[in-house]
Order: C-alpha cells, then structure tokens, then sequence
C-alpha cells in the first residue's frame, strides 16, 4: 500500500485514534471541522477484526454520504455489506494512532524471532545488563526471557587510540578512518566476512527473521556495522536489521544494543499489525496522511516507526492532550491518567519534559521518550488486609476476572469501593456486565464482600463498611500522591504551583482528594478527558529526530575569574554538525510528505559537568552555558567549578500540530459571573467521610451544564465516560468550552489526616497505612534533596546512601529501603549519640547542633567511608525526632585511595575515624573541627590524609541540608496531623513490623517442627561463622546466637555488630516474601524497615569475635565481605535457598594518577520454585558496573571478556545461578588490587541440590597463567591479562527431576505494596539507581 502522499490537502476527515488494552477511542473532526467521539472495545472478534478499522468504517457510513452524496452508494454498500467490503479512504484526509501492540509484545514477548551479533568476548553482555537487580528482597531475582534466540560473537575490536604507548603491541595497527566524534580509534581485529556470512546464512536457515548488530564504540566508529550490514542485506531473508549506531547513536553499549534489540525484536510487529491494518482499506490515496504516535509525543509515517519508539506510543496522546489543554503559559501542570491496573504521572511546562534512557520489561531503550512514571495503582487494584494494615496492590484484577461488581466472580478493587461508597452512579456506567453482558454494576455483591474483609480480622470488626472502603480510598490516594512529590520535589520543583489534569476513566473520582493531599489548588478536567489520549494525538506535531555522538569541551572553567568560557576551538564543529543533522532531519519530514518550510529545526547539546554522568539535554544557543547552568543548579542546588563537556549533538525536526479549540485562559481560569442554578439529574446516596454517614447529593450531567452554572461539593457530575467527584468543601466551574475546574479548598474534616481522640492512643488501620506511606514519603525525599546537593560522584550519581527518621528515643521509624548494608544499621549510631551526648559532661543535645560518627565498632558504624550525620527534631525546645542519612564518601584517607585497602590489619589504617562530634554547632558548620578529624589520619606513617576534602565537606553539607528537608517535612505532618497522633503511629508502625517479624519466624519454626535452627559456614581463611536460633513458638521471640564463631582476625573482614544488624534484617525481611510452603499467615507486609523487625530479637554476638572485634580491628571488608556470609548462614539455619556467590568481588586499579573501583557480581543462590539468577549482584550489596564503552573511554585498560561463567552453577531440580567471567587488559603498566570471598570453599547447595563452583582470580603474564588467591594487590604491565571468575550460585533439590522453569511465584511473593511502586518514567530511573548504589 502506497501511503506516502502529496502536500496538497483536500478537507476530509481526520481520525485520531487511540488503541488501548480495554477500549479503543476516536476523535474524528468531520469535513465540517465538527468533532464527534467514539468509543469502542480494542476486541470483539464477534462483531469485528481490528477495532481502528471498525471505527472509522461506521463513522464513514453515518456520516460520509452526507458530506459527499455523490458517493452516497459506495457507503451503502459499506454499510450493508461491512465484513467484505474494503473500507474507502477516498474521502479520508489523516488517521493518526496511538497504539499498545508493541509494548504488549515486549511484555508477553510475543516479538520476532531474532539474534544478536555482537563483539566477541561480550555473548552476555545484555544479558547480564549493569548486574543490579530490580528489588532487593527479592530471592528468586525474578526476569522476563530474553528477547534474542541466539547470539553470535564478531571476532572484532576497536580500541581508543589515546591509551596507547609508543611500545605498545597496538601501536602498529591501523588507525579508523573516520569516526563521528573525531576520537582516534585504533582497529586491532576486523571483520572475517567469510565468517560472518556463513552465520548469517546459518541463522536464515534457523528461521530468524531479525537481526540486531552491536560493537563496541560504534557509536563513533560504525564501519564495522555498517560491515555487517550490507552483508545481511547479500544474504537476505531478514525482515529487520537494526545497527545499534542507526537506532541510538549515544555512548554506553548496553542501553544501545538492547535498543537496536528492541527495534529488531518490535518493528517486524509493528509493520505486521500496520499491513494488516492497511488491508481492510482500499488503497490509501496520495492526499491521506496515515501516522503514529512516537514514544517522544511527536508522530511518524509508516516508514519511519521502529518497534523501540513505539513503547510510550498509546500514554504518550494523553500528555500531548493535557499539555494543549491545561497549561495556560504560567502555570505547570501535573497530568494525572487513572486506569484500570496502573496510573501514569508526568508534568508539562511548556515544553514535552523526555527521557533518553529507561527500562521497560528489562530492556533498556536508549532513545527520546517522554517521562511518564507509572504507579501500580488503578481502579482495579486490588485490596488486602494483613496484620491490621490497608493493602492496595500492586496486584491488578484486570479486566478479566475483574472487580467484584463486574459479576465475573472477581476481587475486591478500589472500583468496588468507589462503588460502594456512592461516588460512581450505577445507573450512568455501561451496563455490559454479568453472563449475557447486560447488565450493571453490582453494588451488593460488593458490599457483601467487604463485609467478609472486615469480619476477617480483628482490627477491622468495628468498622462499617463505608469506613472500610473509604480507609482503602484513602490509601489508594497516598499511594499516589507519594510518585507526584517525588516527580517534583527530585527536579527541585514546588508542587503547590501546579495544576492538576485529571483523566482517564478513574481518576476524576479521585481528583479532588489527590489535590488536597498534595497542597494543589486547582484541578482541571477536560469535556474530552475520558478520551485525551485520543484527542492529544489530533494534535500533535510531526517530529523526525537526528543525532550523534560527540566528544569534547563545550566550555571550560576559569578560576580566576570564577566564569564558564565557550570553547571558541569547537564552535565550527557545532554549526557543522547542526547542519549535517538539520538536513536529515528536514529530508525525512519532506519524504514523510511535509513541507521543508513548516519544519522548525530544534537543536540541543547533551552537556555536563567533566567527571561526572550527569547529563541535561539543553537548547543549542548563545545561551546554551547559562542554561545548563540554570538547569543544574534548579535541580540539584549548586554548581561544580569544572569544564563542562559536550556528549551528543541532537536536532528535532518539528512540523507543529493542530492547537487545541480552546481559550488557554479559558481553559484553567473562570471569570466572574452571576451564576444561576443547575438542575440535577437526581440525587445518589454518597458516604460523606466528615460525618460518617451517606447522604443524598445532586448529581449532574456534564452535557446540560454551562459557564454560568456553579457546582459546590459534595457533589457529583457524570461525563459521558467518566464520573467526576466534586468533594466537600470543593467548588466546580464549567468554562465556556465545557471543561470543568475544579477550586480544592481544605476542609478540617474531609480528606486530610487529623487528631479526633487525642490521648486514646488506639490504632487505626487506615491510619497506620497512611501514616506508612507518609513516613517513607518523607525518608525518600530526603534521599532525593541528598542526591541534588551532594557533589560526589559516590553520592550523587551512585547514590550510595541511606535516609532514615528516628523517634525520640532513637528507635528506628522508617528506612527508605536504599542500600541493603545500611537497613537498620543507622539506628545503632543514633542510639550511641543519644547515649554520649546525654552522659555526664557532655553538654547533651541542643537545638541548632547536628551530629556526625562513622566509628564501626565504638559508635554503630559499618565501615569507615559510611559516615552518618544526625540532625535532632525540635519543638517548643523539646527534641521530639531525629532524621539521620548515612553517605559512602569516596576517600577519608588512610592508606589507600578509596579507604578501602585489601591487606589493612588495624582501623587506623583504613581513614578519619569520628566516635561524636558536632558537625553544626550554633547553626554553624563546623568546617575547621571537621577538616582536622578528616586530615588526622596522614599522621600515622604509611597513611594519608583524605585526598579529596572538598568533596567530603561538601557532601557532609548535603547529607546535613537532606537531613534539614527531612524536618521540614516532618513539621508539616505534626501541623497537619498533631504531635501526639505522629508520634503514636510511629510506635504503631514499629509494632505492626514486630508482629510481623514474629509471625515469620513462628511460620518457619512450625515448618521445620523445631523450635532451634542452626548452620555453620566457614570463610576462605578457615575462620567459622557459627548461628543457632532458638524461636519461642508461642510468642515469636528468637534468640540468633552466634556464640562459636571464630575470633577477629589479622586482616579486614571483621565486621561489626552494625553489619550483622542489617544482614539479619535484610534476611528477615526476605523471609517474609518466601513464607515456607502451607504457611497459614497470610500475607505478611512491613510498611517500612523500622526498629520493629529487629525488637523480637536477641542477638549474641561474642566480644573479640569477627562479628564483635576489638574497637582498633579492620573492617572495610567485614562490610563487604562477612555481610555476604552472614546473610548465607541465616538463609542456610532457616532452610530457605541455596547459596548465592558469598561475595561482592571487589576489584580495584589505578597508578599515581588515579583510582577506579568497582564490584562484580556472580550466580544467586536456587530456591524451591526458582532457579539461580545468573550474573547477578545479591544480597547486601546491589551495585551497577561500568558500562564497557565507558570503563575503556576514560580509563588505560581494554575489557577482553565480560560474560557468563558456564558451568558454575550448582546442579539440581532448580539450578543455581552461573557465575562472571570479567577479562581487563592494562595498556600501561597499573596496580590491581582484589578483596574476594568464597574462593577456597563452595557455596552450598540445598535440599540435595549441588554446590556452586568457587571463584578464581587469575593472572596471564608471561606466557602463563597464574592463580593469585583471593585478595592481592599485583603489578600487572600492559598486555597482561587479569581475569575474574566469580562464584556461581548454589542448586537447589535433586538433580532429575525437571527444573520447573515457569513454577508459578507465590503471591506472597509480590512487591510490597509500600515500597517500588514506581515502574517507568524518571521515578523509576530514579529507584533503579538507588536500588542499585
């Protein structure tokens, strides 16, 4: 089908659709510019085969004729004949698509058959990712398959020019031609086409029909590609061939290659659902424009839509819709899209706000696409009650079974208890429900329902019903508001200036709450709000994106006169580059059937700071620097005196869209007027929450409304798709266009949390959910201002830290679950301070004064780069909290770079030791005191001074503004809610977590019939972990005795009590995600990691034992090493899963002019129903690595191999993970140090499950290869060879038996509900980071 056309338009109509999950919606502007809306089911095979097709084919017949009665017969054949006949596009002007097919591909990896070609030494690069995984409690380390059947390994190899030496073995090879970023490329192994032919010709014959092609730094050198390409095309067969430099011309292989993967395995779909689209049509005319809806919220032609940009394709309509409708050129918006199963939170100031790297069902994609962050939490989530707390999700009833009321024999949802409480009115909703599809809602199956949830446990027996509903409401609705102060408060932005818009089925029955909750005080709904996604896409430009890489100084930094310079010398290459872009981008809109003069060429440069990652896209322009500038330090509150450095060059091509049919005024303002009464349809009961009672409340329909009607609340108002709740104390207007805005206005006993019975202290379950969400609320924006303000790579782009809130008496309330060393840990270091400070002497506590330790075994600390800074709450001058953040600073002196040295014997020598000390005294930092602890440790012989001061000072003040934002915010609830309600909850919250705890441990003690569990491990150096639990049945006590473990040793691995702390609550929060089979508990959920966990706990822990040593012992690798083990010793006494690889194989190299550390994962450890992740970080450690491209563009060495270790895995029924292989290459002379575990004994396997391979360190040097042990510092010379084998993970049941690869996942085992509710947009970037620091 030819669906390229003329630039000469004819009027005719133009359709804009939207294919969802559930329903498919049309916008369709008539030959009349009228506007009509369509809504119909996405299937139906009954009545019809694609449901776009049949919504245009009965617009047509309705309407067609009409406008063009000389056609009046083609449409009345089209009408009584609609299966056979082609629909005529004729009369058809544009049909514009959004559409989920690709990203339902992905998720059920329904794809094209494809491989993968990539450099040899890297088979599992994608596979393996950056190593971290997505939720550390997680045992099983649960992933979707890979994308790619085969991969195929190119004996080819770049390498950067400016690394290597004169007597270098590389000097003679010759020199790449060209490259795109002008670095010199030095080609030491090109392509055998040969070779690669016959694979090609292999695979062809295999069936794959798609292929996708990666090597390394093609993102500048591309002929090796470019190679591999056109010998594809010789072969032929291959419906889809993706470069990786093609499809994301960026540095960094890994978002690249799964990019060029996601467009091999998605385009071959997207072209088949197109085809088969077309195929209902006749032949599409010269004049009809047929385009889709772009992740980036620009549209594209059948020609130029590939399968990675079609992910955000159907969400990205409803932030063009809003962005039209609701922004009125001052005020920001917040769009707020409620679905079934999910709810898409994104922002809009004047400008598409888009990401360039994200996950999505565990593939990065490397390309422009709009921040959308996605909450678990819709209509249909689900609703559980456990251990006296609220429960909404993450769990979806789908459509199918769906709701209790869709008399489908369904679950409880949070649209049963909209239902049940009144605001959603039976009679306006689709009556498509029960056996036959004809009738409504069913309110008293529902109501039933809750009925049996309430009776179910006893904190919920005296509750009725409607307060039973309203309590999950209320829940549903923090759940929410927690992602959109997150979206703001992690840009820098105030929430209370923003507005807003409200679509989506679901979302306006929440509007209202959600504002109140937030502190917004303007809500808009649009007339086409059920629809926006479809009218957005009416809208929206045309858009054709180019880009490259680049490399250089934009402009450098002058000391002198503290200013940024532009680099005169680059200025040419910029224009010339924008030029060369420009062109191509112009060239695919006027082939796309544009004019060249409509096209406006944007053009950005991808800049940031020198010696760090953090990238702005910024507007290309005399004001680019300022710009940047602005934008950095809005965002994280500061600047870096550095040269700021250029990493892509991008031009976005735009053919502007249609602008809404709306006064932008008109669209969010009303003006004054004499308003006259509505008339209400009827009345509907409504359960009005301020007096515990339903009464009857006018209901209106939106259509007979208009400007000069004025709606007070409690009121509700019926779209023609969608119910919209005007709350209690909340006034609606209707703009002249028919839009609703809606004014929220607080009200002391609607929405918002207060004291009603102070001094009764009795726990309210609908509070203690609530009061979760707010506690973690609080600790994750603090971990965000810590990021913005922090200055060290370690801090702010790593995000190793921790970010806590404490109560009065030290006691741990919430820890936002950031890195897994840290959880609980804090709470030692508090309750030390609060010990010293109040002890005789030492002038106690006073306002205006923050505290600062790190001393591992003195003072509650790790290890010694973990410093943590404690800022005490007070009020009426009382200290009522405490707000704690631990940071891991990258050097605080001692005798290696890092503070981390593999062969320290005594602390001394591992950096600045703090036991308490005031950071800020008087409000004063205390910058002298603090930089003489900090320098101390360059007294002692063989050690240094911290090497990098400015970065720790300024990093201490982050962690003490975090800590400030963090009481800011806990201000704002005690003003909201009271002192004496917050401070209950707090001790609520700890209670329900020790319940909790105690169930768990009662359920395993019932599992295995004893009361006493024990295990014994050893270490590489033949010391002996030793643990007996002994669990009290009745009450849930356990005693975790490690009396018989071995004394602290001549070396660093001793670990102090901190790090047995969190590795026990680490594993006993992980216990409660893997309940032993049959366990009759239920679901047990901890809102947040607090000091409850550990309260059932009696911990023995013998002094001078490698778990207890001496305050003078090492430590840096008790931390990083015993932790690893401890946590193996717990699951191993409980029975729970086999070995993981015991170890975070950390590796370090540098010479006198640098330093680069890393940590590398292995196998995970195979449990009853999973098998052993491979390649994987585990346990307390979560660590991204480098990608390849960037370890060997700023550092002298080349990454031979980074794969998986086959064969490492323990065999059995489940198969343990396999552990990594990781080959460096030094191209000048460097030392390399390793610290390694587990590479003397084997992680053990479980339940007649085998054991794991142990690790290896080797050395090929000299012809030969050499063991070097477990931990060494060496000197290799370049050409040497360093290769890390890490240990597998253990197996897991009898070898035999199958390996039950799809076991199905407990229930229990699903994400907390309380925590990662985020899944997409840059919230999820966010979290991924953290979670992997």
């Amino acid at each position: 089908h030819n669906t390229e056309f003329s630039s000469i338009m004819m009027q005719g109509f133009d359709f804009a659709i939207d294919r969802g999950g559930t329903f498919t919606d049309i916008y369709c502007t008539l030959p009349n510019k009228e506007p009509i809306v369509r809504k119909l089911l996405s299937v139906d095979p009954r009545n019809y085969k694609d449901a776009p097709r049949e919504g245009i084919r009965r617009i047509l017949c309705e309407y067609a004729a009409h406008f063009f009665p000389e056609d009046a017969e083609l449409y009345s054949k089209l009408t009584s004949d609609p299966g056979d006949t082609p629909v005529p596009t004729k009369h058809i002007q544009s049909i514009t698509m959004g559409t989920t097919v690709a990203t339902n591909a992905l998720l059920e990896r329904q794809g094209a058959r494809c491989a993968l070609l990539i450099s040899k030494g890297f088979r599992n690069l994608l596979e393996i990712n950056n190593q971290s995984r997505a939720n550390i409690f997680d045992l099983e380390i649960a992933r979707l398959k890979s994308i790619y059947e085969e991969v195929i390994e190119i004996d080819e190899r770049v390498i950067l020019g400016k690394y290597v030496k004169d007597d270098s073995v590389y000097k003679a090879c010759p020199e790449a031609a060209e490259t795109t970023t002008n670095e010199r490329f030095l080609v030491i192994k090109s392509i055998d086409a040969d070779v690669v032919k016959a694979e090609l010709l292999r695979l062809k014959e295999r069936g794959i029909t798609s292929i996708a092609v990666t090597c390394m730094h093609s993102y500048s050198f591309n002929d090796h590609e470019l190679e591999i390409g056109k010998l594809a095309e010789e072969v032929g067969g291959f419906e889809e061939v993706s470069l990786s430099h093609t499809v994301s011309p960026m540095t960094k292989i890994v978002p690249r290659g799964h990019t060029a993967l996601a467009s091999a395995y998605l385009t071959p779909i997207i072209q088949t659902y197109i085809t088969s689209f077309l195929s209902g049509f006749t032949k599409f005319e010269e004049t009809t424009r047929l385009s889709f809806m772009k992740s980036d919220g620009g549209l594209a032609s059948v020609g130029s839509f590939g399968g990675h940009q079609a992910i955000l394709s159907g969400p990205a309509g409803g932030v063009v819709g809003y962005g039209k409708t609701a922004y009125n050129g001052r005020e920001p918006v917040i769009g707020f899209d409620m679905g079934g199963t999910s709810t898409d939170v994104s922002r809009y100031d004047g400008s598409l706000e888009l990401l360039y790297n994200s996950v999505i069902a565990d593939t990065y994609i490397q390309a422009p696409q709009l921040d959308i962050s996605t909450v678990a939490a819709g209509g249909g989530s689900r609703l559980f009650l456990s251990n006296g707390l609220f429960i909404v999700g993450p769990e979806s009833a789908s459509s199918d079974p769906g709701p209790v009321s869709y008399r489908k024999n369904g679950y409880l949802t949070v649209t049963d208890a909209n239902l049940v409480l009144g605001r959603i009115v039976p009679q306006y909703f689709p009556h498509i429900f029960g056996p036959n599809e004809n009738e409504g809602l069913d309110h008293d199956g529902a109501y039933k329902k809750f009925e049996e949830l309430r009776d179910s446990t006893p904190e919920t027996k005296n509750l009725s019903v409607a307060d039973l509903a309203q309590g999950f409401v209320r829940v549903a609705n923090e759940a929410m508001c927690r992602p959109i102060r997150n979206l703001t408060t992690m840009k820098g932005y105030d929430l209370s200036r923003h507005t807003l818009a409200v679509f989506g089925g679901a979302g306006p029955q929440h509007a209202c709450a959600i504002a109140l909750n937030l502190g917004m005080k303007k809500v808009l709904v649009h007339k086409y709000g059920g629809i926006l996604s479809a009218y957005g896409l009416s809208m929206a430009d045309a858009v054709a994106e180019e880009q490259e890489a680049a490399a250089g100084v934009y402009a450098t930094y002058n000391a002198s006169t503290d200013a940024f310079m532009l680099n005169e010398e680059m200025s040419s290459n910029h224009e010339d580059k924008f030029a060369q872009l420009e062109g191509r981008s112009k060239d695919s809109l006027v082939g796309q059937g544009y004019n060249k003069e409509d096209v406006v060429a944007e053009q950005f440069v991808n800049l940031r700071f020198a010696g760090t990652d953090t990238q702005m896209m910024t507007a290309y322009s005399q004001d680019a620097i300022q710009q940047f500038l602005a934008n950095y330090k809005r965002e994280f509150g500061f600047l870096l005196k550095r040269d700021i450095l250029v990493d892509d060059y991008r031009v976005r091509g735009v053919v502007p869209g249609n602008e809404a049919d709306i006064d932008k005024e008109d669209a969010t303002e009303t003006k004054d007027v004499d308003y006259v009464d509505a008339t209400a349809e009827c009345t509907h009961k409504l359960y009005i929450s301020s007096r515990g009672e339903y009464d009857d409340v006018p209901v209106y329909k939106l259509d007979n409304l208009t400007h000069e009607n004025q709606i007070q609340g409690p009121a509700i108002i019926i779209q023609n798709i969608s119910t919209i709740l005007v709350e209690e104390g909340c006034v609606a207007n209707i703009t002249k266009r028919g839009n609703i805005v809606m004014k929220v206005v607080s009200s002391n006993n609607a929405v918002a949390i207060k004291d009603e019975e102070v001094g009764t202290q009795k726990c309210d379950p609908i509070k203690l959910s609530i009061f979760a969400h707010r506690f973690m609320g609080i600790a994750e924006c603090m971990g965000r201002a810590l990021a913005r303000a922090s200055i060290s790579v370690n801090i702010k782009e790593r995000l190793d830290f921790s970010c806590a809130i404490f109560d009065a008496n030290g006691g741990l309330v919430a820890n936002a679950p950031h890195i897994p060393v840290h959880l609980g840990a804090m709470q030692s270091a508090v309750e030390f301070q609060l010990h010293y400070w109040y002890s005789e002497g030492n002038g106690g506590i006073n306002e205006g004064e923050v505290l600062v330790s790190n001393h591992p075994q003195l003072a509650g600390g790790s290890h010694l780069p973990d410093i943590t800074v404690i800022t005490p709450v007070f009020l009426d001058g009382k200290v009522i909290f405490y707000i704690a953040s631990r940071g891991h600073h990258a050097d605080i002196g001692g005798i290696a770079p890092g503070s981390m040295p593999p062969h320290s014997t005594k602390l001394e020598q591992e950096g600045a030791a703090i036991v308490a000390f005031k950071l800020v005294e008087n409000g004063e930092f205390q910058e002298e005191g603090i930089t003489e602890i900090l320098n101390s440790p360059g007294k002692i012989p063989g050690s240094a001074p911290c090497r990098n001061l400015p970065d720790v000072l300024s990093d201490l003040k982050a962690q003490v503004a975090a800590n400030q934002s963090g009481i800011r915010n806990l201000l704002g609830l005690i003003e909201e809610c009271g002192l004496q309600e917050v401070s209950a909850y707090m001790g609520f919250i700890q209670d329900n977590a020790e319940l909790c705890v105690r169930s768990t441990l009662k359920a395993f003690a019932k599992a295995h019939a004893s009361s006493t569990l024990s295990a014994v491990e050893g270490m590489d150096d033949g010391s002996i972990l030793k643990l007996t639990i002994s669990v009290d049945v009745n009450t849930g006590d356990a005693t975790f005795d490690f009396s018989g473990t071995s004394e602290q040793v001549l070396m660093n691995h001793n670990a102090p009590p901190a790090v047995t702390y969190s590795a026990t609550i680490y594993s006993l929060r992980c216990l409660m995600d893997h309940l032993p089979e049959g366990s009759d508990i239920g679901r047990a959920v901890i809102p947040c990691l607090n000091q409850g966990c550990l309260a059932p706990i009696t911990f023995v822990l013998p002094k001078g034992s490698l778990l207890n040593p001496s305050p003078e012992a090492a430590v840096c690798g008790g931390n990083v090493l015993t932790s690893q083990r401890v946590v193996d010793l717990i699951f191993k006494a409980f029975q729970v899963c086999a070995a993981s690889n015991g170890c975070m194989n950390n590796f370090t190299f540098g010479d006198e002019t640098f330093g680069y550390y890393e940590t590398i994962g292995g196998g995970a450890g195979a449990g009853p129903t999973w098998k052993g992740q491979s390649g994987v970080h585990t346990h307390c450690t979560n660590t991204r690595i480098t990608d390849p491209e960037i370890l060997e563009r700023r550092y002298p060495v080349i990454l031979r191999e980074f794969s998986l270790r086959q064969g490492s895995g323990g065999a059995g029924k489940h198969k343990g993970g396999e552990g990594i292989i990781r080959t460096i290459e030094p191209l000048r002379p460097l030392t390399m140090s390793l610290l390694t575990e587990r590479r003397v004994l084997r992680p053990y396997g479980m339940a007649g499950g085998g054991d794991a391979k142990c690790g290896k360190n080797l050395v090929y040097t000299d012809d030969r290869w050499i063991n070097i042990g477990g931990r060494c510092s060496t000197e290799l010379k370049a050409g040497d060879l360093l290769k890390i084998e890490t240990p597998g993970g253990g197996g897991y049941g009898c070898a035999g038996s199958s390996d039950n690869e799809g076991a199905p996942v407990n229930e229990s085992s699903s994400s907390n509900p309380f925590v990662g509710y985020v899944k997409g947009g840059s919230l999820a970037q966010y979290e991924g980071n953290q979670g992997s620091a």
